[in-house]
């Protein structure tokens, strides 16, 4: 088995050079103060600059160090519940809105990357792969609620068709979509970051923020200095942590890891995926997996839900890859890395306020290309004024995950039987 691999990720270790950010000092007061500098944070920063707000940027660490640079990449449409159970739950207007924003979250990033000359490796096109034959009417009801609602284009394959787009034989089934993609993750939000500099944000990295104020006159206090708004954005997702309680209760910080391999030239990486599209599988606990660029598998699986990180991580995920492409048994491992992803208890996106004065998005489950970029966008256009989207989305608010200091243990517990269920059903 070949491990010479190291725990830089493929995206650091290849991201677009640009000149840091200067370190929070002194006080400063703008009309909005955000905090955290990955996609939300800086989504909604280059819409208020834009619009002619002073605006100042927090990140405790660099552009991207979070979930923002650390993830598969994968630019998926919609949520995790379809339009239909949406609209059963909370109503037509819902639903719609909910149509609006996750069918055109990915055009943002579309629009974006064109824009401001972003170079990221966009690529479109998305396969939902079924192991099991039990899970084919799942892809069924997926392709005929996305009809029902007018996002069309997509296309049902059996087990032959879906060894012809995947090179493995796996697969019982798939559902190919058009509109869905992937990008390499840092390299398009290092581009935001410069985008929303070049429009009169500023941006401070290297500056953890140690105290959140939300009340009537909100700040942010670091080690160096207080940042003061008239309106606040919490954009940290599970980087926050316990510094707003009422939503660290409503997120779980999942550890999800991914691995990069060495090149495979051009003609192996079109055997393993022909069409260069994004692939997820449709168990609960998911496998994703791409090619990048120049031509690697990255390959996302396995979850770790008790806070704990695996000792060796390219043997916690190399298995998953080869259970898929048995063919990569030869190839060398050169980065494997892993990182925290924000979930709720209905796998929804929680975003909302806190009094009058702060916003908040978190908990993206899985989908946080490209709804973090569009909730960004949600919150801005709330400060401004045009909050009826916004709104919209709020009614997802999550209950607190049960346990209370032992729901992390609950969850271990929870995730093993739906473990169980991906091997039985």
């Amino acid at each position: 088995m070949k491990t010479a691999h190291d725990n830089l990720s493929y995206y650091r270790a290849t991201a677009t050079p640009y000149e840091p950010f200067p370190r929070f000092e002194g006080d400063m007061k703008v009309d909005v103060a955000i905090l955290g500098g990955g996609y939300t944070g800086l989504s909604a920063a280059l819409e208020l600059a834009e619009a002619g707000y002073s605006v100042a940027v927090l990140e405790g660490e660099t552009v991207g160090f979070g979930a923002s640079g650390r993830n598969g990449g994968q630019v998926c449409t919609g949520f995790h519940q379809s339009l239909s159970e949406i609209e059963k739950n909370l109503g037509r207007d819902t639903a719609e809105t909910c149509k609006d924003v996750g069918f055109n979250a990915p055009k943002l990033i579309a629009d974006r990357v064109e824009r401001f000359n972003i170079n990221c490796d966009l690529k479109w096109g998305y396969i939902h792969a079924a192991e099991k034959s039990s899970h084919v009417p799942e892809l069924q009801e997926m392709h005929e609620d996305w009809e029902k609602w007018g996002y069309t284009g997509s296309q049902l394959y059996d087990k032959s068709g879906a060894r012809d787009v995947v090179g493995s034989d796996i697969y019982q089934g798939a559902l190919w979509e058009p509109g869905a993609g992937h990008i390499h993750p840092l390299n398009y939000c290092i581009g935001l970051a410069e985008a929303a500099r070049g429009l009169g944000a500023k941006i401070f990295e290297n500056s953890p923020v140690l105290d959140v104020d939300s009340g009537t006159n909100p700040s942010l206090k670091t080690a160096h200095g207080t940042l003061s708004a008239n309106f606040l954005i919490l954009a940290g997702n599970a980087y926050l942590k316990e510094k707003v309680p009422y939503l660290y209760r409503r997120i779980m910080p999942v550890g999800s890891y991914i691995l990069a391999t060495e090149p495979l030239g051009e003609n192996r990486a079109k055997g393993l995926i022909p069409n260069d599209e994004a692939i997820c599988n449709t168990n609960f606990i998911v496998d994703y997996y791409r090619l990048s660029g120049d031509k690697r598998m990255l390959f996302g699986g396995r979850a770790t839900y008790s806070g704990l990180e695996p000792n060796d991580l390219g043997s916690f995920v190399r298995p998953r890859m080869l259970r898929v492409f048995p063919q990569l048994d030869d190839v060398q491992i050169e980065h494997v890395w892993g990182g925290w992803i924000g979930i709720t208890v209905s796998r929804m996106p929680h975003l909302g306020r806190i009094g009058d004065s702060t916003f908040f998005a978190q908990g993206f489950s899985g989908h946080g290309v490209a709804l973090s970029n569009m909730s960004g966008k949600l919150i801005a256009d709330a400060v401004r004024g045009q909050s009826e989207k916004f709104d919209h989305m709020s009614g997802f608010t999550p209950p607190p995950f049960p346990g209370g200091r032992f729901r992390t243990p609950l969850l271990t517990l929870g995730m093993f039987w739906y473990r169980m269920k991906d091997i039985l059903s």
